[in-house]
């Protein structure tokens, strides 16, 4: 089995060099391949990654701006692999990384499967506040904690791995993003191909690096859910909704207080206590832990108001994606 590691890439030439540079010191002796795919960047990355040529198989693609999920495709059509594995520009691989997804292949193999993500300690306060926001079991970032399936796992672009074949399939990523990884993981069940989840192969994630980026993330993940859960009812839950009833509870809270009825806001402030805590124990600092009340705070608001806003003019005023949604799909060339 031939590996091809497929990066996506947009005017990131620094993370990209990091990237390469843990992929360098891999505890893996067998042949694999590095494809770079630049997606329409300004500011490119094919000189930063000239000096790795002679240490590794890498090879490197120039195309229009046509979106991550688009280029992962391009990467995979021109790949010489029959497994191809996703990650993001801005994550860091593990040394055994490449080791533990071929064990788990050879144990039980799957066509496609994804991997969860941690912090390293050389990442920024935020970064590590927002890595606990999007990965503890208290928050919806739950999922990446492990609170889905094994079994019915749905991989996240960042950190996944699919065989050839079902990428031939499937045709790959559409050109919704984000939600270009759970809508390729539906359509990959539909077509008869499994995913699981592989544990022990994680990746450090850096995620956005300030508030601002993050809150713009996280509204377009609440705003790509009801178009997934109108293109795929049967897989639509009701928990989906809960980052909305909670911002909307909060709301609520804030305004009995001038009512003088204080028992809803202990309820948040309990939560928020308990956010707190965990992070600061996890995290072993108490500014992390503060850092980290805001990260939920900021990802249920922008999740839930972007939710909110799309489950109003897809389910209710049943408006194209596209049309209501026009920032969330890339046109494919």
């Amino acid at each position: 089995m031939l590996f091809s590691v497929i990066i996506p890439v947009y005017n990131r030439p620094d993370e990209i060099v990091e990237l390469i540079e843990s992929l360098l010191i891999l505890d893996f002796e067998k042949p694999y391949e590095i494809v770079i795919v630049e997606d329409g960047s300004t500011v490119t990355c094919k000189e930063a990654i000239e000096r790795f040529k002679s240490s590794l198989n890498i090879s490197y693609y120039f195309k229009t701006n046509t979106g991550p999920g688009d280029s992962r495709n391009f990467g995979m059509k021109v790949a010489k692999g029959d497994y191809f594995i996703i990650f993001d520009s801005d994550c860091i691989i593990p040394k055994n990384y490449l080791a533990e997804v071929e064990q788990e292949l050879n144990k039980n193999y799957v066509d496609c499967f994804g991997g969860s993500d941690a912090a390293l300690d050389s990442f920024s306060d935020i970064q590590k506040a927002i890595n606990f926001a999007m990965t503890s079991f208290m928050t919806t970032g739950g999922i990446r904690g492990g609170s889905e399936k094994l079994n019915k796992f749905q991989p996240r672009s960042f950190n996944m791995g699919i065989s050839k074949n079902a990428f031939e399939a499937s045709n790959g990523f559409g050109n919704i993003h984000p939600g270009e990884d759970p809508d390729l993981s539906i359509r990959l069940w539909k077509l008869g191909f499994q995913t699981r989840l592989f544990s022990k192969a994680f990746v450090y994630h850096k995620r956005r690096i300030d508030w601002n980026k993050f809150s713009i993330q996280v509204n377009k993940f609440g705003k790509a859910r009801p178009i997934l859960d109108s293109w795929y009812p049967e897989y639509s839950k009701l928990t989906f909704f809960f980052p909305t009833f909670f911002i909307l509870g909060f709301v609520g809270a804030c305004f009995l207080l001038l009512f003088n009825i204080m028992w809803p806001i202990f309820f948040y402030a309990l939560y928020f206590i308990a956010i707190f805590v965990l992070s600061s124990v996890e995290n072993k600092s108490f500014k992390i832990g503060f850092l980290s009340m805001i990260a939920v705070y900021k990802q249920f608001k922008g999740y839930g108001s972007g939710y909110l806003i799309s489950y109003i003019k897809i389910k209710l005023m049943k408006q194209k994606p596209e049309v209501a949604f026009p920032e969330l799909f890339f046109k494919v060339q």
